[in-house]
């Protein structure tokens, strides 16, 4: 049996289709997320939280000789607040796979005319809404208690390009174990192991002023080479070669993780 190849009209119009559909899948997981505030809130909440006992704590620090020159501690540690955020939510794309696994419902999405890759890309669009999202809000409380972006507008925008990049990535992860397990609980047992990647990078002190194995764990980690070009951003001016560091990394970390979730769910 010799298949026809589509013609040109043909393609364009599967391509709108596949478009249409993944749109339409975004809008399911971006919806489904805003509804269900416990899935979101607590990447908010805590944050600000730690930002605020890290900020009382550690205000003092910025007068040593080694650490870069800003207005407060709080303005310092603003890319690791929304590190740790979009950390907490991008979790979610992979738990929501997960529970449609579980569910029954991803088999009823493969059964039904919808293009393979359209739901592959719905979730992790979903993932990158809500890190969009939340950016905006932690930068508005920030700079509301005195810690703004010195790049002004246009680092605000840049900052949020990194931070929804990074947001894919790190969701990735989630949805590679979500799609070789299929259980919720192995999925969310993913976050620990971002979280101690986050505080073992420059997320939270500079590197100068650490010591011994933490020191260079920090130096190596990817999360450092998106966090510095990030922080020069909000405590500095606009900088292509940051901004292009930061989107660089966050994308060849991007191309890894996704890589294994497509691989997962070819498989699947």
């Amino acid at each position: 049996m010799t298949a026809v190849p589509l013609t040109a009209a043909e393609s364009r119009s599967h391509l709108r289709v596949a478009a249409e559909q993944a749109w339409a899948l975004t809008s399911r997981a971006t919806l489904a997320t805003w509804r269900n505030p416990a899935s979101w809130v607590p990447g908010v909440i805590f944050p600000l939280v730690l930002a605020a006992v890290y900020s009382a704590q550690f205000a003092r620090a910025t007068d040593l000789p080694a650490f870069p020159e800003v207005e407060s501690f709080l303005q310092f540690i603003l890319p690791a607040s929304i590190l740790q955020g979009i950390s907490f939510n991008s979790s979610n794309a992979g738990t929501d796979m997960a529970t449609d696994i579980e569910t029954g419902f991803f088999d009823r999405l493969i059964a039904s005319p919808v293009a393979r890759q359209s739901i592959f890309v719905g979730r992790i669009g979903g993932a990158a809404a809500a890190a969009a999202a939340q950016t905006v809000v932690l930068m508005a409380v920030f700079f509301a208690f005195g810690a703004p972006v010195e790049s002004g507008a246009i680092g605000v925008v840049g900052i949020v390009v990194i931070a929804t990049l990074l947001a894919v990535a790190v969701s990735g992860f989630g949805l590679a174990v979500a799609l070789r397990t299929g259980s919720t609980e192995a999925t969310q047992s993913m976050f620990p192991l971002i979280f101690v990647l986050i505080f073992v990078s420059s997320a939270f002190f500079p590197t100068e002023l650490m010591r011994g194995w933490y020191q260079s764990a920090a130096e190596l980690n990817p999360f450092t080479f998106v966090v510095d070009p990030t922080r020069r951003l909000v405590i500095g001016g606009w900088s292509w070669s940051d901004f292009a560091q930061a989107v660089g990394v966050s994308i060849l970390i991007a191309v890894f993780s996704l890589g294994m979730a497509y691989r997962a769910y070819l498989g699947r």
